[in-house]
């Protein structure tokens, strides 16, 4: 059997290739792509990892059904042939302190930027089996795989948000401390920060502040659908003002910054948050900040935290709030794209394909 995957290369380049179905361990299985979510960080991934590690596979937001499964990985994993999953893209050692305290994500096998671990959507091809990435018709099913079962109802490309909406769980509600009666200031209305909208909503916020660009103003009209009590357009208002008049100069229990742009919004959310508040840092910068004065987290008895991921606890809730249809995830969905169109696919998400996307997915079967 040939299986058809895209393949990144240097160059923003993409090319569907053919590889053989691998050699199945018994502790091992392989998955039949149903859909691919392409995830904020396969732009800078496309950019960087062909060059620095050979070509690869992108893609893990990954939902599909288990087409074959050796009889140790059925009786380990807990599912058979047929079932429908969605993956997580880390692929943990399974002893280490951290994955017995159930922090697999912060395991040192998961680690692709820096050491060299294994994990779907970012290791190259030349690692055998070579199928480690969803923008492909089939994945291989690593014996250290961590598995969700999908209900049967959602839709393909809603079930691949299972990995978005569990980051905005796990940022916004389990470990910025979102509930019941508090104020919440998302920066940043892509995937993360809606998801992030969606998860505060869930868990009571009394007031949810969504700001933005002006380029973003469909976005920010869906955050007020998706749960937002208000949204800023950075370029047009001031924030700070905003929000110092929204909360009646009380400022934000909890401030989460998803911007992907330079590193200005980690200033604003500190200076947003009030005293005693929380500071959640999604957004990757990839730049110092400058000016940055850190007395002002001792000032304002700040508590910061930089995120990396989900926890299989968020996932989980996440699926729940998707199968629940409580929210209008389809328009989160904007795009969808086949194997020969994931360069327009990383494109797109990078700023540089198709006019207004949020949540971009590859079929490979399409």
């Amino acid at each position: 059997m040939k299986i058809r995957a895209a393949v990144a290369l240097e160059g923003k380049r993409t090319e569907v290739r053919e590889f053989e179905l691998p050699p199945l361990p018994p502790e091992g299985g392989l998955l039949k792509i149903e859909t691919a979510g392409v995830c904020g960080a396969d732009w800078p991934y496309f950019l960087n990892y062909p060059k620095a590690k050979g070509p690869l596979i992108l893609g893990h937001e990954n939902v599909g059904f288990v087409a074959q499964v050796g009889k140790a990985a059925a009786e380990r994993w807990g599912i058979k042939e047929g079932d429908r999953v969605a993956l997580e893209e880390y692929l943990p050692c399974g002893h280490c302190e951290y994955c017995r305290s159930a922090e697999f994500r912060l395991c040192d096998a998961t680690d692709t930027l820096l050491g060299n671990g294994v994990r779907y959507g970012s290791t190259p091809i030349s690692v055998a089996p070579s199928l480690w990435g969803g923008y492909s018709e089939y994945q291989y099913l690593h014996p250290n795989a961590v598995f969700h079962k999908v209900p049967a109802h959602v839709p393909a490309e809603q079930a691949a948000l299972a990995l978005p909406l569990g980051n905005g769980v796990e940022w916004a509600v389990l470990q910025g401390g979102a509930g019941l009666g508090t104020t919440v200031v998302i920066q940043g209305p892509g995937q993360q920060g809606l998801a992030c909208v969606i998860a505060a909503k869930e868990a009571g916020a009394a007031c949810i502040i969504a700001s933005g660009l002006t380029r973003d103003a469909h976005r920010l009209a869906l955050a007020k659908e998706l749960g937002a009590h208000h949204t800023v357009d950075v370029e047009q208002q001031d924030l700070l003002g905003m929000v110092k008049q929204i909360t009646g100069d009380r400022m934000a229990d909890l401030v989460i910054d998803c911007a992907s742009g330079g590193p200005y919004t980690v200033v604003s959310a500190i200076q947003l948050a009030r005293k005693g508040g929380r500071v959640i840092l999604g957004g990757q910068k990839r730049q110092r900040i400058p000016d940055f004065d850190s007395d002002l987290l001792i000032k304002k008895f700040l508590t910061l935290k930089g995120m990396r991921g989900h926890s299989y606890q968020s996932v989980e809730m996440a699926l729940q709030i998707i199968a629940s249809g409580r929210y209008p995830l389809t328009k989160m969905c904007t795009h969808r794209f086949g194997l020969a169109e994931v360069g327009e696919a990383l494109r797109t998400v990078g700023g540089e394909g198709r006019p207004d996307a949020i949540h971009c997915s590859v079929d490979p079967w399409r």
